[in-house]
């Protein structure tokens, strides 16, 4: 079952989208402004996320750009009654995966969050594991807000593991993932591993990367 987050200030508005919502089935949580909004995302998992612009507190614009900034990666569609291009490329500048104009259809709302709800947003501009954070847009890693060391294909094995997480990758989706079809020797992932189990070991952090046996790895959240 779908676990959804409405955050529309149109009450009427957003009491019709949550009963076109309950006759799918699809859980949804609901704040009228903002900052509710934001203290809902942070104690809780959605699966997608339907965001008004226009709202009180903090506008959508701004809450969808905490949550990337946040490395919060659930998929946003984003509502306005705007429907100029530039108002869309600001929207979609600020994180958001989708954009509907209003009025709209709802068969067309449950359409899209359903399809956005199976995939996590590509927007986010940082991912983070307990004390373990990556800058997306620097390219650098951090361990308790101290920089580490990581090499190009360290960062992007643990880019795949936290955007993964808290699910297993395979060793073989990593290695497509990182080398393509230049597969290296079959050595070259389990040294690569063992240099970044070093590197959070150093922190006290190696519990974080975790052996799915047989299988692949994965980061606990």
């Amino acid at each position: 079952m779908l676990d959804v987050l409405l955050v529309e200030d149109d009450r009427d508005l957003a009491l019709l989208i949550m009963d076109h919502l309950e006759r799918e089935k699809i859980l949804c949580d609901y704040a009228s402004n903002g900052l509710e909004g934001v203290l809902l995302i942070e104690k809780n998992r959605y699966d997608a996320i339907v965001l008004d612009i226009n709202l009180s507190e903090m506008d959508g614009l701004s809450l969808c750009r905490k949550l990337r900034m946040d490395g919060i990666d659930t998929s946003v569609l984003m509502l306005t009654a705007r429907n100029t291009l530039a108002n869309k490329i600001e929207g979609f500048q600020a994180g958001a995966d989708d954009y509907m104009v209003k009025p709209f259809y709802m068969e067309e709302l449950i359409a899209r969050v359903k399809v956005l709800s199976k995939r996590r947003s590509g927007e986010i501009s940082k991912l983070v594991s307990g004390p373990l954070t990556l800058d997306l847009h620097n390219r650098v890693g951090t361990l308790h807000n101290r920089p580490i060391k990581l090499t190009p294909i360290a960062f992007n094995i643990l880019e795949i593991l936290l955007r993964a997480s808290p699910h297993p990758v395979s060793k073989t989706s990593l290695i497509q993932h990182i080398w393509g079809e230049d597969i290296p020797d079959s050595n070259t992932l389990r040294v690569h591993i063992h240099n970044i189990r070093k590197i959070l070991r150093v922190s006290n952090a190696d519990s974080l990367l975790k052996t799915a046996p047989n299988y692949g790895f994965y980061i606990e959240k």
